[in-house]
């Protein structure tokens, strides 16, 4: 009963005071900007001819009153990324091409892709995307637009959107929300959006930020080796300004994670860099983990009593807390009922992320290592 209790606390804590991040909010709605300045969007790219002709051509397409360019930092590909993103760009002006030169030890490839693109901008404001997202027409006007709004009376420096995720496939309907769930619980957006609070977080697949802001904290180069650079670039940016995260609508990932294993080696290429590499904090998580998802189901299955009652009342705010994602995402509310098994795939696959740095073997991405050391 002692952990049924445990439990139950915890689940009141995060249910009614942990920042209200199971409401899936706030969304951007299509705006314009009062005033819009030149913005230079920075693509980094690594073997994404997929989906990158996609991209630059929403990102081309898009319905801005102030002049823009497309900078794409072309970082060693070699599945001709480049050539598919000149034929989307066509003899359009406002589109660059750099290709990336070799990458320096102790920088990440991202950063280091992202940082010649900066190189080469000289706009007010600066959006960072990934090559893998397609952007409806308003979508950097809204952007624009959040950013010329103060929030609680402090001018933004920065905002920065978790994009609709790829949902399709049943892994992705299974794993997919629970990923931008645990996000939210890890980094409560009205916390992030709040100029007092020390919570900083951002979504790597839409950062808009201003340049002075980028110059303040020392540039790309003041965190030349992070490989959770989008929190790391939000924790900098808000030690000096306010920050701004929610979810978008008019932007999407069109990366597919069509089995469970692809999203699990997503997962697992991060998560104990999320750790900083600690193994007590690795054990840490894991019981706290245990205790939230574990714990509630197995009262109410073997229970009796109070460990029955307490592990009911824990279990059912889980799923209730879960369904705003998943209607968010157009995913049946029966897959709240699922949230203890799906948390065993990210304790499983957060498990390996570990094995696989102390084994220092990293994890690949794009062939390169990923996450194989501090």
């Amino acid at each position: 009963m002692i952990l049924a209790a445990i439990a139950t606390l915890i689940w009141l804590y995060l249910y009614f005071l942990h920042g209200h991040f199971w409401h899936s909010g706030p969304e951007l709605l299509p705006a314009r900007p009062v005033t819009a300045p030149a913005v230079d969007i920075v693509i980094p790219a690594r073997d994404e001819v997929e989906t990158i002709g996609a991209a630059i051509a929403s990102l081309l397409a898009q319905d801005y009153p102030a002049p823009f360019r497309v900078i794409l930092v072309d970082d060693g590909s070699t599945d001709g990324t480049a050539v598919r993103a000149a034929e989307a760009a066509g003899s359009d002006p406002r589109f660059l091409l750099v290709s990336g030169a070799t990458k320096p030890a102790g920088w990440s490839g991202k950063l280091w892709a992202l940082d010649q693109g900066v190189a080469r901008s000289g706009a007010e404001l600066l959006l960072f995307t990934d090559a893998d997202i397609t952007h409806d027409p308003r979508h950097l006007a809204t952007l624009v637009a959040r950013m010329g709004t103060p929030e609680r009376g402090a001018r933004l420096d920065m905002v920065s959107e978790m994009v609709r995720l790829n949902c399709e496939s049943r892994a992705e309907r299974a794993l997919i929300p629970a990923f931008v769930y645990f996000f939210q619980m890890l980094y409560p957006f009205a916390r992030v959006n709040d100029p007092l609070s020390a919570t900083a977080a951002a979504a790597g697949g839409t950062v808009l930020i201003r340049r002075a802001a980028l110059e303040r904290i020392g540039g790309i180069a003041a965190m030349r080796g992070a490989l959770i650079d989008d929190v790391t670039l939000a924790r900098l940016v808000k030690r000096g300004g306010a920050i701004f995260l929610g979810h978008s609508g008019l932007a999407r990932s069109i990366r597919p994670y069509p089995h469970l294993a692809d999203t699990r080696a997503m997962i697992a290429r991060t998560a104990f860099t999320q750790l900083r590499y600690s193994a007590a904090l690795l054990a840490l998580t894991l019981i706290g983990l245990a205790l939230v998802w574990l714990v509630p189901p197995l009262a109410v299955i073997f229970g009796g009593g109070w460990s029955f009652v307490l592990g009911l009342v824990a279990y059912l705010l889980a799923v209730l807390s879960y369904r705003p994602t998943l209607r968010r995402y157009g995913v049946s509310g029966f897959w709240s009922l699922a949230l203890p098994g799906i948390a065993l795939v990210y304790m499983e696959a957060t498990i390996a992320s570990a094995l696989r740095h102390w084994r220092g073997t990293g994890a690949q991405w794009k062939r390169r290592d990923y996450g194989a050391g501090p």
